[in-house]
């Protein structure tokens, strides 16, 4: 049993933080995939294609690494756990681009919420759907089951 007595069971809270961890990895995956897109990707192959592959190899990076994680946890989880940890990714995920993006880059809101008009071919979306969903869809890969 997870729940006793209002408290959480220590498993689920080293389950947690170690996505936690895992999640501040995928910042640094992020910030190195930010330096290739602006150092290679968009010098070469223009801002919205660079973009655009850039968005597709970070997506393809939280997939790799939530992949190996649940392959290689031993503590228990459910696909509750997952979705759960798929939304934790999501707000940090959010709160840091806005955070980092206002408070130390200094762009403007203007700025930031140009990733999100995929009319101009900006699919940054798909790496929040895929940090929101990518737990569960890798839990599901690696249980070979629909968790």
């Amino acid at each position: 049993m997870y729940f006793s007595h209002g408290e959480v069971h220590p498993m689920k809270q080293m389950f947690a933080l170690y996505s936690l961890g895992l999640w501040g990895l995928l910042v640094l995956v992020a910030i190195m995939n930010g330096a290739l897109r602006e150092g290679l990707l968009t010098p070469n192959l223009g801002d919205t294609l660079g973009r655009a592959l850039s968005a597709i190899i970070l997506s393809a990076a939280i997939l790799l690494m939530a992949h190996l994680f649940l392959w290689r946890t031993s503590i228990e989880y459910t696909g509750s756990d997952l979705w759960m940890v798929g939304a934790m990714w999501l707000v940090l995920t959010v709160v840091f681009e806005f955070g980092f993006g206002l408070l130390v880059m200094g762009h403007s809101w203007e700025f930031l919420l140009e990733d999100y008009n995929i009319l101009k071919g900006r699919i940054w979306a798909v790496v929040l759907i895929v940090s929101a969903v990518g737990p569960y869809l890798m839990g599901s890969v690696v249980n070979n089951r629909w968790l």
